[in-house]
């Protein structure tokens, strides 16, 4: 059974930085894309990153792509999100998910496996 479990969310002021974390266990050995969903308060999951297999490709929707970074430890069977300058509207429910197989994943249909989100607010 595949699991994720996202840890580093809380409560910042405007400017300031996060780093979430998420690990996965349960079929970890197979190849696998993942990526960071957000989700605001009577909104839509929006796409935030996408990381693949290699490490290495990697894609940011344009209204993070200077401020936040995404890595992954396989070793670890763990992918982070580091988040800076952080703006009240990066706030909401952050969910880290995992699809099968190489390359990106830019959307929710493309994941099978999600975590319980964790969340992130920041105020002006």
């Amino acid at each position: 059974q595949e699991q994720l479990v996202e840890s580093g969310g809380g409560s910042v002021q405007a400017g300031g930085s996060l780093r979430l974390s998420c690990v996965a266990s349960g079929g970890t050995d197979s190849v696998n894309y993942m990526g960071w969903f957000r989700q605001a308060p009577g909104k839509e999951r929006d796409f935030v990153a996408t990381i693949a297999w290699n490490t290495v490709n990697k894609y940011l929707t344009d209204s993070v792509v200077d401020r936040f970074t995404i890595s992954r430890d396989n070793a670890k069977n763990t992918m982070y999100l580091q988040m800076n300058s952080l703006k009240p509207e990066d706030t909401g429910i952050y969910y880290c998910a995992r699809g099968p197989g190489y390359g990106l994943g830019l959307t929710v249909p493309q994941y099978t496996t999600w975590g319980q989100g964790t969340q992130v607010t920041v105020s002006s």
